[in-house]
């Protein structure tokens, strides 16, 4: 850090240097600046309580799923039935997808990590959708260690490194050091370097994370495994890094649901269509729903959103 000059930011040939072993995107080169992006209190603010807001609106959503597709009536005080919201949530996924997602051992479960892709407007922030399975996590774990002598105010230093591993090691609170596997499907290749930076980071701390091909993972009996040096190592929790779309691009994939429900596997994101679907920001303008969110989301929330 002894390039780092207080008054002009970081240096051009530090900035350089920085990204000459690997630029976190596959095949993807980046401007520089010397100062990282300013946010004002007022968005950092704003932007943790969208944070919350859509936390609480996945909860809702899963409310709403739940009943709609037992046909049960989702207020308190009215006999409103929407089975057709389930039904349009599921339309055009497979079968054995939407049975898993239904499974006890499945249902109420939310994706650890929720990125809400925000435009800034003249207006304030737009959110454009809500993505439960979102690049960028090393990306942004990275920029905040080059950056960190300067005011970043979000994920300081290394605070999103050990909160991404946190989160995932309390899927496992019996295990003192799981054995944690990210992988990453070659559709998504763009953000391989990213996650592999990430799980190296996570290694020099001792912690045994790593990222793999969908090929470098197996069956073995009633357990998932990897690969590492040529000896099988089971896995106790997977982070699926690949959309549900690329499935039939994945053999390994197919045992996965029943490792799952069989409590073999601790999985995140799970695999549960209607999560991804586009669809559900739509849901929120329905005019038939407009009490469903009033009585299920804090009003603030609502505001928000």
């Amino acid at each position: 850090m002894n390039d780092v000059l207080k008054d002009s930011g970081l240096s051009q040939k530090f900035l350089q240097q920085a990204f000459v072993s690997q630029t976190l995107f596959a095949e993807k080169t980046w401007q520089l600046s010397p100062h990282a992006f300013p946010l004002s209190e007022k968005q950092v603010q704003e932007i943790e309580q969208i944070g919350k807001a859509c936390h609480q609106f996945y909860l809702a959503l899963e409310k709403l799923y739940k009943k709609s597709r037992t046909n049960k009536k989702i207020l308190r005080n009215q006999d409103l039935l929407v089975p057709w919201v389930a039904e349009y949530l599921d339309r055009g996924k497979p079968e054995s997808l939407i049975k898993h997602a239904n499974h006890k051992e499945v249902t109420g479960k939310v994706p650890l990590i929720i990125r809400p892709d925000l435009l800034i407007t003249d207006d304030g922030f737009a959110l454009t959708e809500m993505d439960s399975v979102p690049g960028g996590i090393g990306l942004t774990a990275f920029l905040n260690r080059l950056y960190q002598d300067q005011e970043v105010v979000v994920g300081q230093k290394d605070r999103m490194i050990h909160a991404f591993y946190k989160s995932l090691a309390r899927l496992c609170p019996e295990k003192n050091l799981p054995f944690i596997a990210i992988l990453v499907s070659h559709e998504a290749e763009t953000y391989r370097p990213e996650m592999q930076w990430l799980a190296e980071e996570l290694q020099k701390h001792g912690y045994r994370v790593f990222t793999f091909y969908p090929e470098q993972i197996m069956p073995l009996g009633d357990t998932l495994c990897a690969n590492i040096d040529g000896d099988p190592q089971k896995i106790d929790i997977l982070y699926r890094f690949y959309e549900l779309f690329d499935l039939p691009n994945i053999p390994v994939t197919r045992h996965i649901p029943r490792l799952v429900e069989e409590e073999g596997l601790q999985l995140t994101p799970p695999m549960r269509p209607h999560q991804e679907e586009k669809l559900n920001l739509g849901l929120l303008h329905h005019h038939r729903l407009e009490d469903y969110w009033n009585e299920n989301l804090d009003k603030s929330h609502l505001r928000i959103l």
